[in-house]
């Protein structure tokens, strides 16, 4: 057993703050109507343009099942535009559309508020340091999670 307090795990650490970002963010995105792995769509295919559901669910970390029910839900809302692939027949590739673009850009301007208020609170230097940290906490819980 640890002698240490839970409460002083890196691992809680790490959690309370994963919790308190996503309870601001999607405080935030809900009044845009928008849940947090439709803005992560959103966000995504601003930079990649178009992509697959299969891309889509990698890259934001569900499985294409869920992924396929997301980007239902936001072509009916105008946000995407799903096209059948040019190269695989059964494939649609998901671009956004016009009111998608609208829709992330004005809910982007409101989530960036808090990167730069972080951002803020830190020197250049911590501010470095603190990435790295996380990018080495990060590959470590990779490292460490079971597969199969």
């Amino acid at each position: 057993m640890v002698d240490v307090p839970v409460e002083e795990y890196v691992c809680t650490r790490i959690r309370r703050a994963e919790q308190a970002l996503m309870g601001h963010h999607e405080a935030v995105l809900r009044g845009y109507g928008l849940t947090m792995t439709q803005y992560t769509v959103l966000l995504t295919l601003s930079r990649e343009d178009a992509m697959s559901g299969a891309q889509l669910a990698r890259a934001t970390g569900v499985t294409q099942q869920s992924m396929a029910t997301v980007l239902t839900g936001m072509q009916n809302k105008g946000l995407v535009d799903r096209t059948p692939s040019p190269v695989h027949a059964k494939v649609l590739i998901t671009a956004l559309t016009p009111a998608g673009r609208e829709l992330l850009d004005r809910a982007y301007r409101e989530v960036i508020v808090l990167e730069r208020a972080l951002t803020e609170r830190f020197t250049p230097e911590e501010h470095e340091r603190f990435c790295e940290f996380l990018d080495r906490a990060t590959a470590i819980l990779a490292e460490q999670t079971p597969t199969g």
